[in-house]
């Protein structure tokens, strides 16, 4: 079953091309959405640990590293998505 994951990261000593790295990395899920600077969601069957994991291999040592799973209740201001895709997803 596929699950919406909150993403939120502080990337320590990143350079343009870690963020884009990262970036690509949370669109090779196919379902996603990018909602402030430094917060995404993705659909996956993945659990949260496998997402976490995946991401630390490839962000910079010391970066720190949040995933949850959504829940069924929201509010969200000027983020940077459609709301219809969080009214979606979430």
């Amino acid at each position: 079953m596929k699950k919406t994951f909150i993403i939120s990261y502080d990337l320590k000593n990143a350079s343009d091309e870690d963020y884009e790295t990262l970036y690509e990395f949370f669109k090779s899920y196919g379902t996603w959405a990018h909602i402030t600077e430094s917060t995404w969601a993705i659909v996956t069957k993945e659990r949260a640990k496998e997402v976490r994991n995946a991401i630390a291999e490839i962000v910079p040592k010391g970066s720190t590293i949040f995933v949850v799973k959504s829940g069924s209740i929201a509010a969200w201001r000027n983020v940077i998505c459609r709301n219809e895709w969080l009214k979606k997803n979430l």
